[in-house]
């Protein structure tokens, strides 16, 4: 080698820098923010910059105020109307006390589990729904967008049952109740009970003529209900008012919203339990019936509900977690608020079943009365004898276990006749097996029960305005997984988005407060969500554990955790989840296609629900429903295989966004600019790691790494990470 060769390598190296300088000296002047940055990996491998280190990106995305208020927003998310008026009935439909057990372990196999994914992907990417699993592979971004449009039509029918308890709301503050007594009707001769309201109830009544107002069917519409019309209007603007600020409103009131159901749960079991009867609804309640647990169906339907109790697939807890630090415990969050969820649920079975369990001992006394004026009827005619009659029985003030001796008496004994007697058994246990569920628990059973309160107007006034609560922090959480994920994605202004999503929502909603639109929120609810959801989770576990790799995943939890996490979630992640979410998927629509697609309509004239199959418009409606809620999925992931939209727009440019700014960076599909600029080969260049700087190079990559997007270099990945400081650009 000549001795002056250093010298010549040195003066090859400085026109190769000058080159590169000329050429950012070139750069347009609207790339400012371009050419303030440095194009550069650090060099540092230890280094970990995080956006609470003092990154100026940190500004940017809003941050809980407190761990307090994070948990109390993510526990009103999860516990929602479902606890109050779903779990209860399950429990009692499933086999009391022992459905509590198949409940528990499902909720540690598929419940924490992936409660616990969802809140460390959204902490570590923060991102919504859209950015997480579009960061994760750009091919399964149509993941987070299913997410969203499950949220806006759970969203849709959900807001009305709020419009619904803000309507019993207004009406509570009289006394009597206006759903105490059926109402008279007078004609010029005389006056009489509402035929209707005679044949069924005071508060059935109530519920589907004076609120309702409910059509015979589905196709007959009835024109708008204008009660419910400006209720579920006034629902809107309460969900628009807190959430137009996002967590900074909402956040605020999730202290009140979140806490409150629980005062009032706590009061209404305290209440409760003084009543005449509680103790035999509790008893009913938790008596366990083992056979029942061992039966498919009930495993199945603890399973939906673990599922959907934790609200599993909406995109809200990844949004809620996103606005988390880097290092904050979403481990211990997972379990606390899976915990807490499950308690509350118990919590409201408890005061539900104690409430019942006077309902059922007032039926059960006004039942005991009737009948033993129809046995004294029966004495006085002659078709009884007076023998038969235990001399201690005193009918004026009869025991209901002293008419059931009576009655099995003259059971034996008038064996052949006893039929056309017209006599009935009171037990009070027939009358608290008559299991109801949704509207029927909080709008029918537990309003009559009420009816029967000391001072019926407070407890009414309570209820219906927990009811308010629990749907309200459903609610935030089901909107801030329709508006992070755009507002993210798209960087369109938080406050016009909500205000023009809640719009919109309000439109689209009418159909709900119809005269049939008690039908179409059935329809809904059947059909809009659970499908769906459940496959949004599945492709969520395979996204995390088979695409983007559990082993990295486990690892960026430590990072993040400053622990290692149990292998428990490694094996549950790996294999149990999937399997047991596959199972579930498989047996709902077993279930689906087994049940006949239909729903209960109210017929006027035998005050009674009939069910009635759907019409084919409906069912197109139904199939159209689960259709729209999955279909962005498949075609995102075509758009990408197929390159049917070309991200470099033919100039071999990737666009990222970043702080409000579009900044075109450079693709060098051959090779790597930095080592260009540092004069270094590609060899020489640190690859980038998710885990500290962006990304965890695997064993065996190629020197040039491309990110888990797929895409070469590091300058597109940097600035699609929220987390990464501006210098690392």
């Amino acid at each position: 080698m000549p001795k002056n060769s250093k010298v010549v390598k040195r003066e090859l190296d400085d026109e190769v820098i000058e080159s590169v300088k000329d050429l950012l000296s070139n750069e347009d002047s609207s790339d400012d923010a371009f050419k303030k940055s440095e194009l550069m990996v650090d060099d540092q491998e230890e280094k970990d910059v995080d956006v609470e280190e003092g990154s100026d990106v940190e500004d940017e995305r809003p941050a809980w105020n407190s761990k307090l208020q994070y948990i109390l927003a993510q526990v009103g998310f999860s516990v929602g109307l479902g606890n109050v008026w779903r779990f209860p009935y399950l429990c009692q439909k499933n086999g009391g006390g022992a459905y509590l057990v198949p409940y528990l372990i499902l909720l540690l196999i598929i419940g924490i589990p992936l409660f616990f994914l969802e809140l460390a992907v959204g902490q570590r990417i923060r991102r919504g729904s859209i950015g997480v699993w579009n960061y994760i592979s750009p091919k399964l971004g149509g993941i987070g967008f299913a997410s969203c449009v499950v949220c806006f039509f759970v969203a849709l029918y959900y807001n009305v049952i709020i419009g619904w308890s803000l309507f019993y709301f207004s009406q509570s503050f009289q006394h009597p109740l206006p759903w105490d007594q059926c109402p008279l009707v007078k004609n010029a001769s005389h006056t009489f009970v509402e035929p209707e309201c005679e044949k069924s109830s005071a508060t059935t009544y109530y519920w589907y003529r004076e609120a309702l107002n409910i059509s015979s069917s589905l196709s007959e519409s009835g024109g708008l209900n204008w009660k419910m019309t400006i209720c579920l209007l006034a629902a809107w603007v309460m969900v628009c008012l807190a959430m137009i600020k996002g967590i900074q409103s909402s956040g605020k009131i999730m202290y009140f919203s979140s806490l409150f159901p629980y005062v009032v749960l706590l009061c209404f079991l305290i209440r409760g339990l003084l009543l005449n009867g509680s103790v035999d609804g509790i008893r009913h309640m938790f008596t366990p019936k083992l056979e029942i647990m061992l039966e498919p169906k009930v495993w199945r339907e603890a399973a939906t509900q673990v599922f959907f109790a934790l609200g599993l697939g909406f995109g809200g807890v990844i949004a809620f977690s996103s606005y988390n630090k880097r290092d904050n415990n979403c481990h211990f969050d997972a379990v606390l608020v899976s915990f807490i969820n499950f308690f509350t649920s118990v919590l409201a079975t408890l005061v539900v079943f104690a409430v019942l369990g006077f309902k059922a001992n007032i039926i059960n006394e006004k039942c005991v009365i009737q009948n033993s004026e129809k046995i004294l009827k029966l004495l006085k005619m002659g078709n009884l004898s007076q023998d038969m009659i235990p001399h201690h029985i005193n009918f004026s003030s009869i025991t209901a276990e002293d008419y059931n001796l009576v009655y099995d008496i003259i059971q034996k004994v008038k064996e052949e006749e006893f039929d056309s007697l017209g006599l009935k058994s009171c037990q009070i246990e027939d009358e608290l097996n008559k299991a109801v569920q949704g509207t029927g628990l909080a709008f029918i059973a537990f309003t009559e029960a009420m009816t029967h309160f000391p001072a019926s107007p407070f407890w009414s006034v309570m209820f219906f305005l927990m009811l308010v609560n629990l749907g309200l922090g459903s609610m935030f959480g089901t909107i801030e997984g329709i508006i992070t994920p755009i507002v993210d994605t798209f960087k369109v202004r938080k406050e016009i988005l909500t205000v023009i999503c809640c719009l919109v929502a309000f439109f689209i909603g009418l159909i709900f407060v119809q005269r049939s639109g008690n039908y179409f929120v059935t329809m809904f609810d059947d059909y809009s969500a659970t499908l769906p959801l459940l496959i949004v989770v599945i492709l969520e576990n395979v996204a995390v554990i088979r695409i983007y790799g559990i082993d990295k995943f486990m690892e960026d939890l430590k990072d993040m955790l400053g622990f290692s996490p149990s292998q428990y979630y490694y094996y549950m992640w790996k294999y149990v989840s999937p399997f047991v979410l596959t199972c579930l998927l498989v047996a709902s629509i077993v279930q689906m296609g087994l049940s006949p697609p239909g729903y209960n309509a109210w017929i006027e004239d035998t005050a009674m629900e009939e069910f009635h199959s759907y019409p084919t418009w409906a069912m197109i409606v139904c199939i159209s429903l689960m259709v729209l809620a999955i279909l962005p999925v498949p075609i995102v992931y075509v758009v990408r295989r197929c390159n049917l939209i070309d991200d470099s727009s033919g100039s071999l440019a990737s666009v990222s966004y970043k702080r409000g700014r579009i900044i075109k960076e450079p693709v060098n599909l051959e090779g790597d600019n930095t080592s260009l600029i540092h004069g270094k080969s590609p060899s020489e260049v640190p690859s980038p790691n998710f885990g500290k700087n962006i990304y965890r190079k695997q064993t065996g990559s190629p020197t040039l790494d491309t990110a888990p997007n797929g895409r070469y270099g590091i300058g597109y990945l940097m600035a699609d990470m929220p987390d990464m400081p501006e210098s690392d650009l």
